[in-house]
């Protein structure tokens, strides 16, 4: 051990420092801890680790690397685990609802570990979507030092000489419903898309949120794109466990490192990669949690100034392996940086800045990736803000790779997704509709599901940008198409997606930013008369806990009042 720390105002000293503390050190007593191992600062180890999906299957055994970084520092890891709920498994039925709600839990319980313990700092390790903001929401939450380690991508699949991920067997079971793929390619598809351990490889949900926390601050430069079957993983965990001894010596916490400025990094990196729409909904709730107001609006804004650079699935043609050997996020940033679309001066986990960071990369020409800025694949837009009639609180769309921006057609309303997805496998959706999945949103639903299952059965059958989707949920980060969600206010609340019928028109313009209902206001007034809420079918435990307490998609579809309410914050106690 090569630091001796101060406990006096870390909060580990009420578990461990005076004689009135007796009671509790006889359990670390129990665990086999030494009187001078117990006078060290208490580093908090969150694993999402578990056996429900590949995304999670490496995480323990990464964050057990990490307790030798710390104690290589001189710092007492203490890890625990939460949960996840993993989209791929929960999609395309009622398991989906429990998604975003996860997102909380895992930040609550994160938050009530680290609180009940009184640890002095957390290093957190995900890989499902939805668990690498609510990590970093209850790093933000907390406010003591803290660093987030992503478990990695799984590598590409392969099949008939063409990479694979997990999106292709969704939009081969389209394929399969339009006879256009034999039962035996399917299975063949299925066997083969997902090869081992490691979070969806596409930028999608996970890897979308991987780039955020490198960009925002909160991990180590170039750790994030290493898949999760690389070797070099090991190094990385030990590293964060070292780190963050040194980031408890310099006290730089979360809201140090997360400034208004960083969270405008983190949205111009999610546009520049073609990435996952949650980008829209995860950063605001991420920098609520700190106090900052940063909404959908806000992330927009950045997103109409960002230029398309990194040629990635779904819109594009690669995977995060294929990111990681091109140089990784800080690749990315280099060019951005160069013209002038980051801010530089941001406070990192590293102890420098951002620009320090970037300064120590060298920009590799060969790589085929990541496109320089000043010749970028599009000027602007992986990502879209959209606001109008139909959706006066906002709405998002990936516009990566698309070659149509603009969509009017008569609307197709389903009021839930089974619904669409049957019509959809029944080959019932005609060319030019407009399909309106509504009362999906966050209290709606309750849970605001992803459609991934179908959006990938459109692109199956071949209407992948022949018709438009539109709802109050949300779309997985593979989805791709004229899909959008975060529809505000959504049904549930009365908005105008709960007045909408068959055949109406909709007119969607991503170049311009909006999407209307094209029905006359006297029309939706007397619709609104005869109106009426719907209770759905979650009416005890946690999905009716949190339908009573979600506030709008546009705001982060949060739970509580953030940061903004504080009267003290944790890391003070």
């Amino acid at each position: 051990m090569s630091h001796t720390f101060d406990k006096s105002k870390l909060p580990s000293r009420y578990v461990s420092v005076g004689p009135e503390r007796a009671p509790q050190r006889s359990y670390y007593y129990a665990m086999g801890l030494t009187e001078e191992e117990i006078a060290r600062p208490f580093v908090a180890i969150a694993s999402a680790g578990n056996d429900s999906a590949p995304c999670n299957t490496t995480l323990d055994a990464q964050a057990d690397i990490c307790r030798e970084g710390v104690n290589e520092a001189g710092g007492m890891p203490r890890r625990f685990n939460t949960i996840t709920v993993t989209d791929g498994i929960a999609m395309g039925h009622q398991g989906m609802k429990s998604s975003l709600v996860s997102r909380e839990v895992i930040a609550d319980s994160v938050e009530l570990s680290v609180r009940g313990h009184c640890y002095d700092a957390i290093v957190g390790f995900a890989g499902c979507d939805k668990s690498l903001p609510g990590m970093m929401m209850s790093m933000l939450r907390l406010n003591v030092p803290s660093i987030f380690v992503y478990g990695g991508s799984i590598l590409p699949g392969r099949y008939q000489e063409r990479d694979l991920t997990v999106i292709d067997v969704f939009e081969a079971v389209g394929k399969y419903a339009a006879k256009a793929c034999p039962l035996s390619e399917l299975t063949a598809i299925e066997k083969a898309a997902c090869p081992g351990h490691g979070a969806c490889g596409g930028q999608y949900t996970a890897n979308t949120m991987a780039c955020v926390g490198e960009a925002i601050g909160l991990s180590l430069p170039n750790s994030n794109m290493t898949p999760a079957p690389y070797r070099g993983r090991d190094e990385i965990a030990r590293a964060a466990g070292r780190q963050i001894m040194s980031l408890i010596e310099k006290n730089i916490r979360p809201r140090d490192i997360c400034t208004r400025e960083a969270f405008e990094n983190a949205a111009r990196i999610v546009a520049a990669t073609g990435g996952s729409t949650n980008g829209g909904l995860h950063l605001p709730a991420m920098a609520h949690e700190a106090g900052i107001d940063f909404d959908l609006f806000d992330v927009a804004e950045i997103f109409k100034t960002t230029p398309y650079i990194a040629d990635l699935k779904p819109g594009g043609r690669y995977v995060a392996k294929d990111m990681y050997e091109a140089g990784g996020i800080y690749m990315l940033m280099k060019t951005l940086h160069a013209e002038g679309l980051l801010h530089g001066d941001c406070m990192t986990v590293t102890g420098k800045t951002l620009a320090e960071n970037i300064d120590e990369v060298t920009w590799n020409p060969d790589q085929k990736v990541i496109y320089d800025a000043k010749t970028p694949i599009t000027p602007t837009g992986g990502v879209v803000g959209l606001r109008g009639s139909l959706a006066p609180e906002g709405a998002i769309v990936k516009v990566a790779g698309m070659h149509r921006l603009e969509f009017e057609g008569p609307a197709l309303v389903f009021e839930c997704e089974e619904d669409a997805f049957q019509a959809v496998e029944a080959r019932e959706i005609a060319e030019g509709s407009v399909i309106v999945i509504r009362y999906e949103g966050p209290k709606g639903g309750p849970g605001m599901r992803e459609m991934l299952a179908t959006t990938a059965a459109l692109y199956g059958q071949g209407l992948g940008e022949k018709v438009a989707l539109i709802t109050d949920g949300r779309f997985s980060g593979g989805t791709r198409g004229f899909c959008i969600g975060h529809v505000g206010p959504e049904a549930a609340d009365g908005g105008p997606i709960a007045l909408v019928e068959n055949g109406d028109l909709i007119r969607i313009d991503a170049n311009a930013g909006t999407v209307d209902l094209l029905v006359d206001d006297a029309v939706l007034a007397e619709r609104r008369t005869k109106w009426v809420p719907r209770k759905n079918d979650y009416q005890s435990g946690a999905l009716w806990r949190y339908a009573q307490n979600v506030g709008p998609a546009w705001a982060g579809a949060v739970t509580h009042p953030g940061g903004k309410a504080e009267t003290h914050m944790f890391a003070d106690i």
